[in-house]
């Protein structure tokens, strides 16, 4: 079973002396950098002003921090202040930011912290050994982890430690945790490659991968047998919101007993010619690809390219049918939040 840590097993006092420099005021940077202030912690904000940022909403997170009462500045000159420094922008960005603005400042004892591994567990990023590095990783969106903060609650974190060089180096990752209302849910213990690892093909193979693909080739199953393109867009895409909540709510089981028994015996009984031995051996191949660091190579690869083939990827699922008839009839739908 795996090790959590409550409250009552963080002390903020560990962290309470440090300056704490976030990096990146996207929406995981902003809700953390709120949470610890809101707990007492010094903390100072590292974000690029509009012309300087990289990607359509940077400069609008400069112009956040400073509405948020934060004053942002140069990610050299925070990590020379600071003395936890936690990565918190995009991961094919940060190798770059640290080997260009944070390694120069990284003096013995200080702190470099991350809410996803992929960077230290792939050795993009490799620090000195009188360092210590952490990392807390919230399972849910920025937005979340402040909302329940600010409600009393919190959103549950994973903590590994990858070098302990002060020996501190779990007290600090837990005060850290503490500060932005982890502990209040629960901190379980791993380590950079479990969540790395596992991050990457759940993300692959079920979330994003798996979802996406699933959704797109019922869709076009229906419409090639002369079905209406609204109508499959409604069975294969809206009404997955309906299933993965159930299941988010109340596990597996707790989904099958609120759907109809109709629906629950074509679940068991042709769910697994969907997801059959081929689906879970080509799930075993994705997952050697991340372990073994293939997948992880080839993303930096295509990055330093110019993203030529993410980019024809993204305009090609961008003019699927499914996305043109989704706007259209999600413009119908007058709950939904733009």
């Amino acid at each position: 079973m795996a090790k959590i840590y409550y409250d009552k097993d963080c002390n903020i006092s560990d962290i309470k002396p440090k300056t704490i420099a976030v990096v990146g005021y996207g929406i995981q940077g902003r809700g953390q950098a709120l949470n610890l202030r809101d707990s007492g912690l010094k903390v100072m904000v590292a974000q690029r002003p509009p012309q300087k940022a990289a990607g359509p909403s940077a400069g609008g997170n400069y112009a956040q921090a400073i509405k948020d009462g934060f004053h942002p500045m140069s990610v050299e000159e925070a990590a020379q202040k600071a003395d936890v420094i936690i990565i918190l922008t995009q991961d094919h960005l940060q190798a770059d930011i640290y080997r260009n603005s944070i390694a120069p400042y990284l003096t013995r004892g200080k702190a470099l912290a991350f809410s996803h591994g992929f960077n230290i567990h792939f050795k993009f990023i490799v620090p000195p050994r009188n360092v210590d590095v952490f990392m807390i990783a919230p399972k849910g969106p920025g937005a979340l982890v402040r909302r329940q903060y600010e409600e009393g609650k919190g959103v549950p974190c994973l903590v590994a430690v990858h070098q302990n060089a002060t020996g501190k180096a779990l007290k600090i990752a837990l005060a850290y945790a503490k500060g932005i209302g982890g502990s209040r849910a629960g901190v379980i213990r791993t380590t950079f490659k479990e969540e790395t690892e596992t991050d990457l093909f759940g993300e692959q193979t079920v979330l994003c991968g798996g979802a996406s693909e699933l959704v797109k080739a019922g869709f076009e199953t229906l419409v090639a047998a002369g079905y209406q393109p609204e109508i499959a867009y409604f069975e294969c895409l809206h009404e997955l919101k309906l299933i993965v909540d159930l299941i988010y709510e109340d596990g597996i089981q707790g989904m099958r007993r609120r759907v109809s028994d109709t629906a629950e015996y074509g679940d068991m009984t042709r769910g697994p010619r969907i997801v059959n031995v081929r689906t879970r051996a080509e799930m075993r191949k994705i997952l050697k690809e991340i372990q073994s660091g293939r997948f992880a190579k080839e993303w930096m690869a295509e990055n330093r390219k110019g993203r030529p083939h993410f980019n024809r990827m993204r305009k090609a699922g961008e003019s699927h049918p499914v996305e043109k008839v989704g706007a259209r009839l999600r413009a119908m739908m007058s709950w939904m939040k733009k």
